[in-house]
């Protein structure tokens, strides 16, 4: 039986055969064949010393977070387990891939700059590692700025002796004797420079924003050779940085250029709630990049028609306009119905209706809504999230490429499985959680035993209002990075397209600008689908992204040593982790305001930020307050 403190993506894991998960994307996240265990984090009370009596591996984290190695057998008795709040599977990270200062008011020659260099505080990435052999990230005498480097990879800690043992080695073979982390994609190194370096070969015009803080770098590890982070190893590296920070006596300014689109994008899962308790410990500062999916056609949002209670549609005027229409009643759904609801036949539920549609478009009316999903060719797997108001009931209606429907029973809790010519379908209907009152319906799509693909070809989702309340719905597919380009929403809403954690309510929320053109970067993660619900609430954290910097064209140190333009709100984001130490080096480390941390360097960011070109009102879902200002910033 599902347990009400998993999350329904683990539920629905552990209902579904090992065979059938290693097919999915998602479903196999977290978990190890070989030891056959689960990889969990959980929230919890008091104390875990019984689990360990089970074989069950415990690592503490901060604030009543953990992560726990669970053999699979053992899963039930852990969600029964009195002091386990709540449990979540790992996710995928993913990371979001004109010099950028002038346009961020802290030009090299400026009194601004002459002054703030982050002396005094800490800048820690936490990323795919750094070139630490890069001249950019050493000290004038050619010693290191990096105080500790941890590899998760390697699971081992260099410290600032180390590195400048192997910086002192002669050649770069040499060093990786004494120093063998490195960054094999240059992400990290790119970022690193884009908040910290200090301009290299290249001088102060390519020098990153903070050029004289001392730098904490952490490469994420990867559970398999050929995968993603996971959201475990970002936990780890945050809990390492706040401690180090801590121990180090120093304020922390971190940032994280990567993020995943699973989850209801509000701050409730165990992730964004743990960021939040990051936050507060020590000095610190989070800046979290808004993604890239802002034009990836990856997620469609909207309204289905309100009812009203009772199933009455309202005519806008709060007046009844009839009752509840059958829409395809006599086509698609006929015989299905009755006056209680949807999916009733001899007055017994119907476990997901299947059946071959005919006629399609002349029986879909204007009571339902209609979004349709292109998959394209060699697909080996599409999940999609539906996110809707538990108090809102309508019938979700799923139709193939071919003509073929399913009806899906959005009342009965737990997992389904269905097939449609050769995609096998795992449905999940979530519930209402201890964090979460919206309701979830998962929809994987799978090859079916002995196919590669799945069907291709427009996949259209129907959804016809019952009893709606708000209507609001929202659907979600996985980060652009590992889906065929061709596999999107047919109409998507740019809106709400921010990843999580950016969506965490501390954090500093940085998209992606083109300083250049001065013109908002597409395909920036964008903030909330109702532009008069932000506009009601310009002072809530729930306004994201908070502000924007340059994204488009940033010239940053690669691996090699040289330097190359890269672009996305992964490089927008070091823009102003690099400013947050600036501000703390000239409250904190100068006097001016030791409690210049936190929310508080958020809202002078927000303050300072300056205008955009072609936007008018602020704050808004593209950007925010506007575009990062250093200058503007700081405080008298």
């Amino acid at each position: 039986m599902d347990s009400q403190k998993n999350e329904n993506l683990l539920n629905l894991a552990l209902d579904t055969p090992e065979a059938e998960r290693e097919r999915s994307l998602e479903l196999n996240v977290g978990y190890d064949a070989i030891e056959k265990t689960w990889e969990v984090i959980v929230k919890y009370h008091g104390s875990l010393e019984q689990l360990k009596t089970r074989r069950i591996l415990v690592e503490e984290l901060i604030a009543g977070y953990a992560i726990l190695t669970v053999p699979e057998s053992e899963m039930d008795v852990l969600s029964a387990t009195e002091q386990i709040e709540y449990v979540e599977k790992p996710k995928r990270l993913f990371f979001a891939d004109l010099p950028g200062n002038n346009a961020s008011c802290y030009a090299p020659g400026s009194r601004l700059f002459g002054t703030l260099t982050g002396k005094g505080v800490l800048v820690a990435v936490i990323d795919s590692g750094i070139s630490y052999w890069n001249e950019d990230f050493r000290r004038a005498d050619g010693t290191t700025r990096i105080l500790y480097l941890w590899d998760q990879v390697l699971d081992r800690e260099f410290t600032r002796d180390q590195i400048n043992e192997a910086l002192a080695a002669g050649s770069r073979q040499q060093a990786q004797q004494i120093v063998s982390s490195i960054d094999t994609t240059g992400h990290g190194t790119a970022v690193a420079g884009i908040a910290a370096g200090g301009g290299g070969t290249g001088g102060v015009s390519y020098a990153g924003v903070a050029r004289e803080s001392d730098l904490l770098i952490v490469r994420l590890g990867t559970p398999r050779a050929d995968s993603f982070p996971r959201t475990t190893e970002l936990m780890r590296a945050l809990t390492y940085t706040v401690n180090k920070a801590v121990a180090l006596q120093m304020p922390v300014a971190v940032n994280l250029s990567f993020g995943n689109t699973y989850g209801a994008h509000n701050g409730t899962s165990l992730l964004e709630r743990f960021l939040d308790n990051v936050s507060e410990i020590g000095r610190s500062v989070i800046c979290v990049g808004s993604g890239n999916e802002g034009a990836s056609g990856g997620h469609v949002g909207g309204s289905v028609v309100v009812t009203g209670r009772g199933g009455v549609r309202s005519n806008g005027s709060g007046t009844a306009a009839g009752g509840r229409a059958t829409s395809v009643g006599d086509g698609l759904l006929a015989g299905v119905r009755d006056v209680q609801g949807i999916g009733m036949r001899n007055s017994q539920l119907i476990n997901g209706l299947t059946g071959r549609v005919i006629d399609f478009d002349s029986n879909v009316t204007e009571n339902m809504t209609r979004v349709e999903l292109v998959v394209g060719d060699y697909e080996s797997g599409v999940n999609i999230q539906l996110w809707k108001e538990y108090t809102d009931r309508y019938a979700v209606i799923l139709v193939s490429p071919a003509g073929n429907y399913l009806i899906v029973d959005t009342d009965r809790p737990g997992k389904q499985t269905y097939r449609l010519e050769q995609t096998e379908i795992l449905l999940y209907n979530g519930e209402p959680a201890p964090y979460l009152t919206s309701q979830e319906i998962y929809f994987d799509l799978l090859p079916v035993a002995g196919s590669r693909y799945v069907n291709s070809g427009v996949w259209t989702f129907l959804l016809e209002p019952i009893e709606t309340v708000t209507g609001n719905y929202t659907f979600y597919l996985p980060s652009g990075t590992v889906r065929n380009a061709q596999t999107r929403f047919v109409r998507p809403t740019p809106d709400v397209t921010l990843t999580i954690p950016s969506t965490a309510s501390k954090v500093v929320t940085v998209g992606a600008y083109d300083s250049v053109y001065e013109s908002y970067a597409d395909f920036s993660g964008r903030g909330y689908l109702y532009q008069e619900q932000v506009n009601s609430r310009t002072s809530d954290s729930f306004v994201k992204p908070d502000l924007v910097a340059p994204g488009v064209g940033v010239m940053a140190p690669d691996r090699d040593g040289g330097y190359s333009p890269v672009t996305g709100t992964s490089f927008a984001a070091p823009f102003v982790t690099g400013a947050a130490a600036l501000l703390m080096q000239w409250g904190i480390v100068m006097g001016n305001d030791p409690y210049l941390y936190g929310e508080k360097v958020k809202a002078y960011l927000r303050r300072g930020a300056k205008p955009i070109r072609g936007e008018t009102e602020y704050p808004n879902a593209r950007v925010g307050y506007g575009a990062l200002c250093v200058e503007n910033s700081l405080p008298g």
